[in-house]
């Protein structure tokens, strides 16, 4: 068979004007090559579909039957052609994001990604959570379209947009000595001796190398306590008077009765938020759309 969608088409205006001349008329063609191209149709499928006189035109039970069908075939054709030019236009598809367990903390990420949902919501986001050095692999086999990480040495397939960049901060629990220097900030030389809650190594692997440059460079050798490997259960950790612990600022949104938050004097102590894709795969438009909403919506804050 060699069935156009124009002879379905031709078929619909004959069998709804049940008249070849207002159905020409209607497609804007002369009426021979319409009878012509009906007949070719009748006899591709092997079925009259048109009983035909000089005054009549009626459907046959095989027409009627055809009919239907036909208004489901081009109905089916106009959607896909719809959802096409949706998805070029970034209104439909899927989204897979790699992030890391501090992402959900970081009001202008959550901020842009409920922006997106609200504009957009007929794209799927597929939320993965990895560390940072875990996204690297599915970032490049295409398993994730971006990644929400901290700052670490990326192969030469994977490049970056920074984000924006956030101050390292204190968490103490109460009554903690620290807490008589909280009006003139505490430097990490100040730490030496206290016992320290962090992240467990294989979990914040960009955090944990962060932090631990950060005190070598300030000469304190840190005394590790207790590691674990959810930020709750960090701040849980620090309110039970097990230690304390240098966070993100991000971390501050989360109120914990026993835990109080104190600023680093030390400049600059801050934690770099990248987006990170790869350098040769083209991105669909509705990774696209979310990207530059979330460049648009983070202005980055020297720390």
């Amino acid at each position: 068979m060699n069935i156009e969608l124009r002879h379905l088409r031709y078929f619909i205006a004959v069998a709804e004007e049940l008249h070849f001349g207002r159905a020409a008329e209607r497609l804007n063609i002369s009426q021979p090559p319409l009878s012509q191209q009906i007949q070719a149709l009748e006899t591709s499928i092997k079925a009259q579909l048109l009983a035909r006189n000089n005054r009549n035109v009626s459907l046959t039970p095989a027409g009627n039957m055809f009919l239907k069908e036909a208004y489901q075939i081009l109905g089916q054709v106009d959607a896909a052609a719809t959802k096409a030019a949706r998805m070029q236009q970034g209104e439909l598809g899927e989204i897979s994001i790699g992030f890391t367990s501090t992402t959900p903390f970081m009001r202008k990420v959550t901020l842009s990604l409920r922006q997106f949902r609200e504009r957009y919501p007929d794209v799927a986001i597929h939320m993965h959570q990895m560390n940072t050095k875990q996204q690297i692999a599915p970032l490049q086999t295409g398993r994730i379209d971006i990644g929400v990480m901290r700052n670490t040495l990326l192969p030469d397939n994977l490049e970056h947009r920074l984000l924006f960049r956030e101050r390292f901060m204190l968490a103490v629990y109460d009554g903690h000595p620290l807490l008589n220097y909280a009006n003139e900030g505490i430097s990490l030389e100040m730490l030496s001796g206290y016992p320290l809650v962090f992240f467990e190594r294989d979990v914040g692997t960009a955090l944990y190398d962060e932090i631990i440059s950060l005190l070598a460079n300030a000469g304190v050798t840190p005394m590790i306590s207790q590691e674990a490997g959810e930020a709750m259960t960090i701040l849980g950790l620090v309110a039970a008077g097990l230690g304390i612990s240098i966070i993100t600022e991000s971390f501050t949104r989360m109120k914990i009765d026993g835990v109080q938050y104190l600023h680093l004097a030390n400049a600059p102590a801050c934690s770099e938020v990248w987006l990170v894709n790869h350098k040769n795969r083209q991105n669909s438009a509705a990774v696209d759309r979310l990207t530059n909403l979330l460049i648009s919506n983070i202005v980055d804050e020297s720390c």
